[in-house]
């Protein structure tokens, strides 16, 4: 018997390969800085890896609150509204240009509270004009944030990825050139990273408009937009529960770490090992999780409810077994993978001993993720953003320092409190995804929460 969910798996997979791919490309920018910036010594590489850590919680609010503009224009293409799509995009872009002003001014005023944080003097000595530059490149990066959302909406997700590849590809000659000089330009050093970062994302942003003014594809987004005034105000409401569920997410992830850090240094580098390898095992759900979002919008736009369940457990299937057989290969081989990262034994250990536990963590994480994308392609945002903040800050954080410290489990304990709270968290996103999915036959799904 054939299964409806299956069929659905390779629209997933095409949807969710590029998406992977593009939410890769704003990271890539500050590890490429700081690869070439390493020769210069452990000064400048220390202020390009602060700066980092801030724009990443940046990188992750912004994509959060702008991902909703997938869905809205998703619904619009599933439902065949073509000036509905341009309506929904020439807002996109407004409010791309304000998340990425607000994203730079945020980063700005972080930098004079780095001193109250006990940062090496001699990094923020140098750090100041780097650290604005990379404030500034939020704005462009916001705006193709745009782009490459329309792009995924429309069923053309390689598109607006290959915008994104553009700007790291121009990033590593123009660091060349402006970090280390050539001919008789000496190079600005770190300073130079700053502008080259910034002038490479500003220049995809431009060929990702030109091609957007020029290409036949994209003529359905530029037809007069039917856009409605409460527009702007509505997806901003409906975004701004998904950029403080990913700025949540990532500080507990930075906590966890810090509770980590109590046990030593070994135990810090070892965890560094299992979020280094964690990270990378969790690009495939977190792609997925936009994919379908996308792929439910699309559903829910043509009034197709039954649809939308099987592309939700298509998903939830995927996620799962990805990091399903994740976890039992970090659990069987997880000194050989540490081993490939770090030669410490005392590293490897302690690396080994988390590996399981932490990638349990991924794999309640993965699903609660997915069905938080399936949420999210039915406009329903705040609740299930609710769920996950609470289960990562009053429940995983507070157990997960109980039973590292009081119960005496070291560093696994801290991600076994992620394990306890994120699996019912999934639970009880799956119960709401069935609540608004049982409508009658014919029922609008986008309806089903209003």
């Amino acid at each position: 018997m054939r299964l409806p969910f299956l069929d659905e798996s390779a629209s997933i997979t095409r949807l969710a390969v590029p998406i992977v791919v593009g939410l890769s490309t704003g990271a890539l920018i500050t590890v490429t800085d700081a690869i070439m910036l390493a020769p210069l010594g452990p000064v400048p590489l220390a202020a390009a890896g602060l700066a980092g850590a801030v724009a990443t919680v940046l990188f992750a609010a912004i994509y959060g609150f702008l991902s909703v503009l997938s869905v809205r224009i998703g619904t619009a293409y599933g439902a065949g509204q073509a000036r509905r799509i341009a309506g929904v995009w020439r807002t996109g872009l407004w409010l791309g240009l304000g998340t990425g002003l607000a994203g730079a001014a945020l980063m700005a005023l972080a930098f004079p509270l780095m001193p109250l944080l006990d940062q090496p003097a001699e990094v923020l000595a140098i750090a100041g004009p780097y650290w604005g530059l990379i404030a500034a490149f939020l704005v462009p990066f916001s705006v193709l944030t745009v782009f490459k959302a329309a792009f995924e909406a429309i069923d053309r997700p390689w598109t607006g990825t290959l915008f994104g590849g553009l700007a790291c590809v121009l990033n590593v000659p123009l660091n060349y050139v402006l970090i280390h000089g050539i001919g008789g330009f000496e190079g600005l050093g770190l300073t130079g990273a700053g502008i080259a970062s910034l002038l490479a994302e500003t220049v995809a942003l431009a060929v990702a408009y030109l091609y957007w003014r020029r290409a036949a594809s994209t003529a359905r987004l530029r037809v007069r937009g039917q856009r409605e005034p409460e527009d702007l105000r509505s997806v901003a409401r409906e975004g701004a529960p998904l950029g403080l569920m990913y700025i949540a997410e990532t500080g507990a992830m930075a906590v966890a770490t810090m509770l980590i850090g109590l046990f030593g240094t070994v135990a810090l580098a070892a965890n560094q090992v299992a979020l280094s390898v964690g990270t990378l095992l969790y690009m495939v759900p977190l792609g997925v999780a936009g994919a379908v979002a996308i792929r439910v919008s699309q559903a829910a736009g043509a009034g197709r409810t039954e649809q939308v369940r099987a592309i939700t457990l298509a998903a939830l299937v995927m996620a799962t077994a990805w990091l399903g057989l994740s976890a039992a290969l970090l659990a069987f081989q997880g000194e050989a993978i540490a081993r490939l990262i770090t030669r410490d034994p005392e590293v490897v250990a302690v690396a080994a001993s988390i590996f399981f536990v932490f990638a349990l963590s991924q794999v309640m994480d993965g699903l609660q993720s997915t069905l938080v994308g399936a949420l999210r392609g039915l406009s329903d945002t705040g609740v299930p953003s609710l769920v996950s903040i609470v289960a990562y800050w009053p429940v995983a954080l507070p157990l997960g320092w109980l039973l590292a410290t009081q119960l005496g489990m070291g560093p696994a304990g801290v991600w076994l409190g992620f394990v306890c709270a994120l699996g019912p968290a999934a639970l009880v996103l799956g119960w709401r995804f069935q609540v608004l999915t049982r409508a009658p036959t014919g029922a609008d799904p986008r309806q089903i929460n209003a």
